[in-house]
């Protein structure tokens, strides 16, 4: 398990954006709309959404009133990529049972104490999605495409947190720079400036997280300054990156 999320939303809207981590997402009150792999999903009655890493995905209230939302971001040793491409075609998932270990593993985790509570929820919560979810032995949804597209995430990953300009990738692959955008946001339905940057976001998230002020963060992510930080951050969770690391240091 990487980070566990607990958030009231009346307005923000979640541009598109990746993670590097599995998002197992319950919603309390209201619903969620939200756009993974070009097709309109949202959070009705009482499901499971499990949000695959590297899919672009975006979110907003489906309501006016907006939603409250429970989050477990979960890493490759509870699903490894074999499961990513069940989760693109169906995320939303209607299984009493496993909405019930989730809920389950948030109370545990509210409790100092009851990590190895904790723990046992989580190893059943990854049971349980394994057996709902059917693995996919080939090339998954969620892995590069043939091609120019690929090639470029490739590069861009390969650089992070330090930014590759489009004339060098150009140069790199033998494309030009128009048609490296074109391509890449063609097959992941996110521009290559919009994946890097929401990259940067996730590190700098897990370095708040791991104690690391958020100027040192902004640096080490791979950001300009504290300012371009929070921009960025802010546009993507809906919150300052310093009120975030108050909230996990508050647990």
């Amino acid at each position: 398990m990487v980070e566990v999320l607990h958030a009231r939303f009346t307005e923000h809207v979640y541009p598109m954006h990746v993670h590097d981590a599995w998002t197992v997402l319950i919603v309390d009150s209201g619903a969620v709309r939200y756009h993974l792999d070009r097709h309109e999903r949202g959070t009705p009655g009482d499901t499971v959404s499990l949000l695959p890493p590297q899919v672009p995905h975006n979110g907003e209230p489906a309501t006016a009133d907006g939603f409250r939302k429970r989050v477990v971001y979960l890493d490759m040793t509870q699903l490894d990529e074999r499961y990513i491409g069940a989760a693109v075609d169906g995320p939303d998932l209607t299984d009493p049972l496993l909405r019930r270990r989730v809920v389950q593993l948030h109370a545990a985790l509210a409790d100092p104490g009851d990590e190895l509570e904790a723990e046992s929820r989580l190893a059943f919560i990854g049971e349980r999605l394994r057996a709902i979810l059917r693995p996919r032995p080939a090339v998954t949804g969620g892995g590069p495409p043939r091609g120019v597209a690929g090639d470029l995430r490739d590069l861009l990953d390969a650089r992070l947190p330090a930014a590759v300009t489009l004339d060098e990738a150009g140069r790199l692959l033998h494309a030009h720079p128009t048609h490296l955008v074109r391509a890449f946001s063609a097959a992941y339905g996110i521009a290559p400036h919009q994946y890097v940057m929401s990259r940067r976001v996730d590190r700098a998230r897990r370095l708040l997280l791991g104690g690391h002020p958020p100027a040192l963060a902004a640096t080490a992510a791979g950001f300009y300054d504290q300012s371009h930080l929070n921009r960025h951050f802010k546009r993507v969770l809906g919150v300052t990156p310093g009120r975030y690391a108050r909230a996990g240091q508050g647990g």
